[in-house]
């Protein structure tokens, strides 16, 4: 996720480098053309690439608005599996009134809470198409990372293995059937939650949509010379080519922010918010070991 400020031109401006130079060439050209070959001056009127633009923008702004609803979805989704885990770890660890009980009782719910720890690091790994099992060995014990193996989705047999020992616990009389039924709840939003990141994944914005776009968008910019020749002669090279940078730009934006899981800059911040979660759930658990602080590397201008 981009943060608010030190966000540095070359980023900005990179995404958009290689076109920014190929309209410099064409608009120098067409303005050398216009100035020493008087049988090749071609202008058109400025109402033309106006209009065209006015419609392009409405547009671009409406793409812009379709693509910031689902990098804004997959946040308000992020925002659910924190609040989520939270109340997990809270129902696992008062799911008796005695605190002091017995040893088998605290290394399950001990392990119960790491493992959500892991399932949320395994989501986001599944999700931006790494190793989903990378770093969940440290959480989970070695048989149940033996267990995720065998499935090509980790975070559903991270599920699996929540719903087994919910069963177990039920069994062993540490909950009883209302108490069963809420965790149930909690793990069924925690699926639906896993179900609806991999729609935004899964689900490609309209490729023609964003095709019919860019073709407009460069038939603009190749016709915006021929308006402003007539007007500005060669100044119109910085015109051209700022006016051109921030329709690109707002392209680029749009086309960033439809996809939050790709490990880019713009992405939705899994990392950042599995750490938080992580730190939350040791507290519960009273671990020992090391809590993860959250620290703003200042030499970044985004969190992952």
């Amino acid at each position: 996720m981009l943060l608010k400020d030190n966000i540095p031109l070359k980023y900005i401006f990179g995404k958009i480098k290689n076109e920014i130079i190929f309209i410099s060439i064409y608009t120098v050209a067409i303005a050398v053309i216009y100035d020493n070959f008087h049988v090749t001056r071609i202008s058109i009127p400025l109402s033309v690439p106006m209009i065209l633009g006015t419609v392009i923008s409405l547009l671009l702004g409406f793409r812009s608005s379709q693509a910031y609803d689902r990098w804004w979805e997959a946040r308000t989704i992020w925002g659910a599996i924190v609040n989520d885990s939270r109340t997990l770890s809270r129902q696992i660890s008062n799911m008796v009134k005695d605190n002091y009980g017995p040893a088998e009782l605290d290394d399950f719910k001990s392990n119960w809470i790491r493992r959500q720890m892991a399932w949320c690091y395994s989501l986001s790994g599944h999700l931006r198409e790494r190793d989903g099992t990378r770093g969940i060995d440290v959480l989970m014990k070695r048989k149940e990372v033996q267990f995720t193996s065998n499935y090509d989705n980790i975070p559903a047999s991270i599920l699996l293995l929540h719903a087994r020992d919910l069963k177990y616990a039920l069994e062993q009389g540490w909950i009883n059937e209302y108490q069963q039924v809420e965790i149930d709840k909690t793990l069924s939003r925690l699926c639906d939650n896993m179900g609806a990141c991999e729609r935004i994944k899964n689900t490609v914005f309209p490729a023609t949509y964003s095709l019919y776009i860019h073709i407009a968008l460069n038939f603009f910019i190749m016709l915006l010379p021929f308006g402003l020749i007539e007007y500005f002669g060669f100044m119109e090279v910085p015109l051209v080519v700022a006016i051109a940078a921030l329709f690109l730009l707002i392209e680029k934006m749009a086309i960033n922010l439809q996809d939050p899981f790709e490990n880019e800059p713009t992405d939705t911040p899994m990392d950042a918010i599995c750490k938080t979660i992580e730190k939350d759930l040791r507290q519960v658990i009273q671990d020992d070991e090391e809590v993860p602080v959250k620290v703003r590397d200042k030499t970044r201008f985004y969190v992952m």
